[in-house]
């Protein structure tokens, strides 16, 4: 059975809250010995903190957990309780400068999804992707 662990970072609402948050995710799967996740869960918890922290105004959180049957779950929660728009396919997007996060996402990780929740006292979203152990 794998190591189970869950790690919750707080930021503020602070684009450069971004690179702490991915440095951390890279530190965390590094010291838990899942180095072949480390840039593609990069790239997705990058998209999802940076949606985060770009469209909504207040704190925001990273959370990263291993299940017991070796998932890796990365979600950030935001104070917008409304969903994410529904992301449109990679190649409708894939030159643009904005609106690419949902669709690499979806095209990256094993599955995404959105939830209400709260945090803060503020009600908001978590925003989440899950990859399988390499």
């Amino acid at each position: 059975m794998p190591e189970t662990w869950d790690y919750t970072l707080y930021i503020p609402n602070d684009i450069r809250a971004v690179t702490v948050c991915r440095r951390t995710l890279r530190l965390i799967l590094t010291l838990h010995g899942l180095t072949g996740l480390v840039d593609t869960a990069e790239l997705l918890a990058t998209e999802l903190v940076s949606n985060a922290v770009r469209h909504t105004k207040g704190p925001a959180a990273l959370r990263v957990r291993r299940s017991p049957e070796g998932v890796v779950w990365i979600g950030a929660w935001d104070t917008d309780p409304g969903p994410p728009e529904p992301p449109r396919p990679l190649e409708q997007v894939a030159e643009l400068e904005e609106g690419r996060g949902l669709a690499l996402i979806r095209a990256c990780a094993d599955y995404w999804g959105w939830q209400p929740s709260a945090r803060f006292g503020n009600r908001g979203k978590f925003v989440w992707c899950e990859l399988g152990a390499a």
